[in-house]
C-alpha cells in the first residue's frame, strides 16, 4: 500500500512540475523547481526536498503561496508543505524538466545546448527580428536593436549600454531574444549570452556557496554581447555589487551589454546611484504602448502565425480585427489573447464570425479601454504622494503602519486598474508573493465599506491615477 501511496503522489508530482513549468516558463521553473523532489504525503501534509539551503530558503521567501495553490490543485485540501533539505548525493526519483509527455527523454536542440553550456536563460526560437511588428511607438527600440545585432566585431562601439525599458508586454524580451539570435547566427565567434536577473542571482549565489566565484566573474566577464532582461528584478547590495563589476568590465572593454527593465534608470530606486548613472550615459530608449495601426499590424501578422500552426484556424473578417484593434488597447500579449479567444469562441459555436460575436467573446476583456493604460509606476508614484510615502518605503519590508496602509491601497488599485495578474503585481511591489496581494485586496475591500473617508481617498486616488 505505501509503494503504491508513491507511486501516486509521483504521478501527482508530475502534474504538479507541469503546471508550474506553465505558470513560471521554463526559465524560472528551471532556476527554481527543477530540482524539487516529492518524499510523502501524510495526513494531508505534503513534505518535498531540495538540494541547497539557498532553494530552500528562496522557495519559502518568494514561491510559497504558488506552489501551495498548485499543489492543492492536484492534491486537494493540504495542512501544509514542509521543504527539507537533503543530504548530499542522493539521486533525484524524477527529473521532470528533461522528460516528455510520454516519459521519454526529450531530445535538446543544439542552440539549447549551447546555452545551457554558457549558463544563460533559454532563447525562444519564435522571438527574432522578422516577427517583431514595429510602428510608431516602439521605431527606436527597434532600429537601436538592430545596429547592435549588425554591429561588426572589432569596430567602436555606437552605444555601450543600450537600455530598452517599457511596461510588461510590449516586447523588450522579444528584441534581446532577436538580438542574441541574430548575433549568434552572423558572427558564430562571438560569445553572446542572454540571462534573466534572477538567473544571474541563481548562477551568483550558487558560485558563492560553491566557492567558486572566480569561475562565475570569468564566465559573465568573458562574454562579447551580454543581454540581460528584468533588470528591475535584481535584489541585494552584494548581487547589485557584483553585477557592477561585471558590467563594468565588459563596458570598459567595449563589449556590448544590453539591460532590459519595466522602468527607465532613473526610477531603479534599489540600484546603486552610481550604476543608473552609468545605464543613463548608454542609449536609453523606451517602448510605448502601441498605436491603432500598430495594433491592427499586429492582429494581422498574429493571425498569419495562427493560420501556419493550425490551417483550420478560422478566417477572421477585416471588420472583427479592426473591432479588436479598438477595443484591446495594450501590447502585442494582450492582442494575441483576446484574437485567440475570438478564434476559439468562433470554432466552438460553428457560426459566422461577426463584430458582434467578436463582443461577446470580449464582453469580460478591458471594460475600461485606459484599464491597460494604467501602469503600477503611475500607482506607486500617485500613492506615494498622496501619503507622504517614499517609493522606496512602499517597496520594502518595512511593516509600519504608516506605510502598510498605502502600500495595500496601491496593490488594491493595481488590481482594480490594471490587467495584471496578482504574482506581476506581487513581484512589482518589491518581490511579494501574490497572497500578500491578495489579502490587501481582501483587506481594502473590507476597509473601504466600513470608512466612508478611506473610500473617498481610494476612489480619489483611482482618478488621478487614470488622468496620469
Amino acid at each position: 500500500m505505501h509503494a503504491q501511496l508513491n507511486d501516486d503522489l509521483r504521478h501527482n508530482w508530475k502534474r504538479i512540475a507541469q503546471r508550474l513549468r506553465a505558470e513560471l516558463g521554463e526559465d524560472l521553473y528551471s532556476s527554481w523547481f527543477a530540482r524539487m523532489e516529492p518524499e510523502e504525503l501524510a495526513d494531508d501534509r505534503l513534505q518535498v526536498s531540495v538540494p541547497t539551503k539557498f532553494l530552500k530558503s528562496w522557495i519559502e521567501s518568494h514561491y510559497a503561496g504558488r506552489l501551495s495553490d498548485i499543489c492543492e490543485a492536484e492534491l486537494g485540501k493540504l495542512d501544509g508543505i514542509a521543504i527539507r533539505v537533503r543530504s548530499r548525493g542522493r539521486p533525484l526519483a524524477h527529473r521532470p524538466a528533461a522528460e516528455k509527455q510520454d516519459g521519454r527523454a526529450a531530445p535538446m536542440p543544439e542552440r539549447a545546448v549551447a546555452t545551457m553550456r554558457e549558463h544563460g536563460s533559454p532563447l525562444d526560437p519564435s522571438l527574432v527580428f522578422a516577427t517583431f511588428v514595429h510602428g510608431r511607438s516602439n521605431l527606436l527600440a527597434h532600429a537601436a536593436a538592430l545596429r547592435v545585432a549588425e554591429h561588426q566585431p572589432g569596430q567602436p562601439v555606437s552605444f555601450n549600454p543600450l537600455f530598452i525599458h517599457s511596461p510588461s508586454g510590449l516586447g523588450k524580451t522579444h528584441l534581446l531574444n532577436a538580438i542574441a539570435w541574430s548575433i549568434r547566427e552572423r558572427f558564430a565567434q562571438r560569445s553572446v549570452l542572454y540571462i534573466t536577473a534572477e538567473r544571474f542571482m541563481y548562477h551568483f549565489v550558487a558560485a558563492l556557496k560553491a566557492r567558486d566565484t572566480l569561475t562565475f566573474k570569468d564566465r559573465f566577464q568573458g562574454t562579447d554581447v551580454l543581454l540581460i532582461d528584468d533588470f528591475q528584478f535584481l535584489q541585494g547590495k552584494t548581487m547589485q555589487q557584483e553585477f557592477c563589476h561585471t558590467f563594468n568590465s565588459l563596458v570598459d572593454s567595449r563589449r556590448q551589454v544590453i539591460v532590459a527593465a519595466d522602468v527607465p534608470p532613473g526610477q531603479l530606486e534599489s540600484i546603486d546611484q552610481r550604476m543608473r548613472s552609468r545605464f543613463a550615459g548608454g542609449l536609453v530608449v523606451d517602448i510605448e504602448y502601441p498605436d491603432l495601426e500598430l495594433r491592427r499590424a499586429i492582429l494581422i501578422r498574429r493571425l498569419a502565425e495562427l493560420q501556419k500552426r493550425h490551417p483550420a484556424a478560422a478566417q477572421v473578417p477585416e471588420d472583427v480585427l479592426e473591432y479588436i484593434a479598438n477595443r484591446i488597447t495594450g501590447g502585442g500579449r494582450e492582442l494575441e489573447g483576446a484574437l485567440v479567444r475570438v478564434v476559439a469562441r468562433q470554432e466552438v459555436n460553428r457560426g459566422p464570425l461577426t463584430v458582434d460575436a467578436a463582443a461577446l467573446a470580449l464582453r469580460d476583456l478591458a471594460q475600461n479601454p485606459d484599464m491597460v493604460r494604467v501602469r503600477i509606476d503611475d500607482i506607486l508614484q500617485v500613492v506615494g504622494r498622496h501619503y507622504n510615502v517614499s517609493r522606496a518605503d512602499l517597496l520594502s519590508p518595512r511593516r509600519a503602519r504608516s506605510i502598510v496602509l498605502p502600500r495595500q491601497v496601491g496593490m488594491y488599485l493595481a488590481k482594480k486598474l490594471t490587467p495584471r495578474s496578482l504574482p506581476e503585481i506581487g513581484k512589482r511591489f518589491g518581490g511579494r508573493d501574490h497572497s500578500t496581494v491578495l489579502y490587501a485586496v481582501r483587506k481594502i475591500d473590507e476597509l473601504i465599506k466600513a470608512d466612508e473617508r478611506l473610500s473617498r481617498e481610494v476612489a480619489l486616488l483611482a482618478r488621478l491615477i487614470e488622468q496620469q
